[in-house]
């Protein structure tokens, strides 16, 4: 265990090296934030002190490895449109992406693990077609549709959750439903695919044999046998979720990231968009390695 963790923090460095650059490359060749900062009236010369101050008129390797080395101390740089430090504006706003991101992923397993072993257990019936249906319809349904959706029936025609904003539960709703529906649609159908595979098993076969129960052959023996390419879904879909929630965020108003990525991109607000993709491809990392961890405790015979 201890060699696999240093093997994989190893592996981390090269990774976020690689973003990081590619981040910076991409960031620099979409925009002059000098331009949206200064007025109109701004002459040429107020141009050339700003760009000078903001370090832009040296060439850009030597831009990369001054990032590079104040990133190393755990600064990304002055965000312009706040006119302080990117890292706790991004760290500020991650509380409330996370929220959102574990509701919506709570959301997707209530409705995916029940949904996907009726649909295996009650192969090619009519319950079977109508889940398979719903988790066809869900898994097309573009996001941004289902949430305008929700919002004009729950919240204009019925009255009975709020439109946007942060702080009750009532307002984490229908961006979590937004969000959790399209990863509940796939999940479902994976589980489905996945217990189909394990209940066709010799030791299923052995243990219906023995007189054992169906509930515990099917949630005992079959589901948790299934649970591996659930765990690696569910690890892909929830990093996902936290770098995801752009479109969701606006529609709802939800104070995440997603927002703030969003109006740092159009102000071309460098180090805000830097610290945010840090932050995102960081937690995507870690989620992949707690995903090889947990393979482990549910599959002993996997090796790490």
């Amino acid at each position: 265990m201890k060699g696999f963790l240093i093997k994989a923090v190893l592996q981390i460095i090269p990774v976020m090296f690689l973003i990081t650059l590619i981040v910076f490359i991409l960031v620099h060749v979409t925009g002059d934030p000098v331009t949206l900062m200064l007025s109109e009236t701004a002459t040429d010369e107020d141009r050339r002190v700003l760009t000078a101050a903001l370090g832009l008129d040296q060439p850009l390797f030597v831009q990369y490895f001054k990032y590079m080395f104040n990133l190393l101390q755990g600064d990304f740089g002055t965000s312009f449109r706040y006119n302080t430090a990117a890292l706790p504006i991004v760290l500020e706003r991650l509380p409330a992406t996370f929220e959102l991101a574990a509701a919506s992923m709570l959301v997707a397993t209530l409705i995916s693990i029940p949904l996907g072993i009726l649909s295996a257990t009650k192969r090619n019936s009519v319950l079977d077609v109508f889940i398979t249906g719903f988790s066809v319809l869900g898994k097309a349904m573009p996001s941004f549709w289902l949430g305008i959706m929700l919002i004009l029936f729950f919240s204009v025609y019925l009255g009975l959750f709020p439109v946007s904003g942060r702080g009750t539960f009532a307002q984490l709703v229908l961006p979590s439903i937004t969000l959790g529906a399209a990863i509940a649609a796939e999940m479902t159908r994976l589980i489905r695919s996945s217990m189909l595979e394990i209940l066709s098993q010799d030791y299923i076969r052995t243990a219906r044999s023995k007189g054992l129960w169906e509930t515990i052959v099917v949630y005992k023996h079959a589901f948790r046998n299934s649970l591996i390419p659930v765990v690696t879904i569910m690890a892909l879909q929830t990093s996902t979720l936290i770098g995801g929630t752009l479109i969701t965020e606006a529609i709802f108003s939800w104070p995440g990231m997603g927002q703030l990525v969003i109006q740092a991109v159009n102000a071309r607000d460098m180090a805000i968009v830097q610290a945010a993709v840090f932050i995102i491809a960081l937690f995507v990392i870690v989620s992949n390695l707690l995903a090889d961890l947990v393979y482990r405790l549910l599959d002993p015979r996997i090796k790490i």
